[in-house]
């Protein structure tokens, strides 16, 4: 046997997934290359480690073994590298976060120079809805979670990060000569997000305050899915700032004015009342705390134009 750490990461990955394609896509490799390390690594066996039906990829109740003592290897090679790190005087362990999709344009932001200050901390990132972001939460599951709507289930402390400032958005702008709320959302193509979404709850909650009678176009799952559904010109959404700058910017989406808006929300670090955090995650919320305001102030200055 002369395998390589690469050939049981790579063949871990593709029993995860069972799939070459989304395998090579995770691990930031051509599939070409992926294949031919799964080849290289099957040919160390006598055993099938894989087949293939029609055209997806199965896994062999053998493979399945392998995959297994594969995973129990790379994180015994996870173990030695934190050691090493920690003997180096160097901060090492895993920082977990679960944040909601729009969070994605906001959390790298500040994880970026922690990350890089200290090599020795693996970063575990959830990107999901918000029903999962506080279930992993009252699961205990992360160390910190990033919301913009506080759950009423659990109890949490917080640290504020800066607004979230939701708009009236759409590819074209509206000519209505009333402008009160309800005559501009009147007949106006609706995208909502899914139930449970933040965003969905905030375009309610105004809605509901100004007695506005929705026309709902559409219902989609990502803040994402919602931008592309506005540039092809299929409605309009109240959608939140910070996941809309270039194409404010390149004049691809406008900003439709309404009284009332935009809708301002907080963007929020939380986790639960009493948590005891390890080393990592209490040095990564000093580091916040002291560094949050800079963090703000150059690299969201934009943020204030609008």
């Amino acid at each position: 046997m002369n395998y390589t750490l690469n050939q049981l990461q790579i063949f871990l990955k593709i029993a995860e997934l069972e799939s070459i394609t989304k395998a090579a896509e995770e691990l930031h490799l051509t599939q070409p290359a992926v294949s031919i390390q799964l080849k290289n690594f099957q040919m160390q066996f006598d055993i099938p480690l894989t087949e293939t039906l029609g055209r997806k990829i199965h896994i062999t109740d053998f493979g399945n073994e392998i995959a297994e003592a594969a995973k129990n290897i790379l994180e015994q090679v996870e173990q030695i590298n934190f050691k090493t790190l920690a003997h180096k005087g160097q901060l090492t362990g895993n920082l977990k976060i679960s944040i909601v999709s729009t969070g994605k344009y906001i959390m790298p932001f500040f994880l970026s120079e922690f990350v890089k200050k200290h090599p020795g901390i693996k970063l575990i990132m959830d990107v999901t809805n918000k029903e999962r972001v506080i279930e992993s939460l009252e699961n205990n599951e992360v160390d910190f979670s990033l919301v913009s709507v506080l759950p009423p289930s659990v109890q949490v402390e917080t640290l504020d990060l800066f607004k979230n400032k939701l708009y009236l958005v759409g590819k074209n702008e509206l000519k209505i000569k009333v402008k009160s709320p309800e005559a501009i959302f009147e007949n106006l193509p609706l995208i909502y997000r899914e139930k449970g979404s933040g965003t969905r709850h905030a375009m309610e909650a105004f809605m509901k305050h100004n007695n506005i009678v929705g026309l709902k176009k559409m219902e989609l799952t990502s803040n994402e899915a919602v931008k592309q559904a506005l540039l092809a010109d299929m409605g309009y959404s109240i959608m939140p700032l910070i996941g809309i700058k270039n194409e404010l910017q390149n004049g691809a989406l406008k900003i439709i004015p309404v009284p009332g808006l935009p809708i301002e929300t907080n963007w929020q670090i939380i986790w639960p009342k009493g948590k005891n955090h390890g080393i990592v995650a209490k040095t990564y919320l000093e580091y916040l705390t002291e560094n949050k305001s800079e963090i703000c102030t150059d690299l969201f200055k934009w943020y204030e134009n609008y």
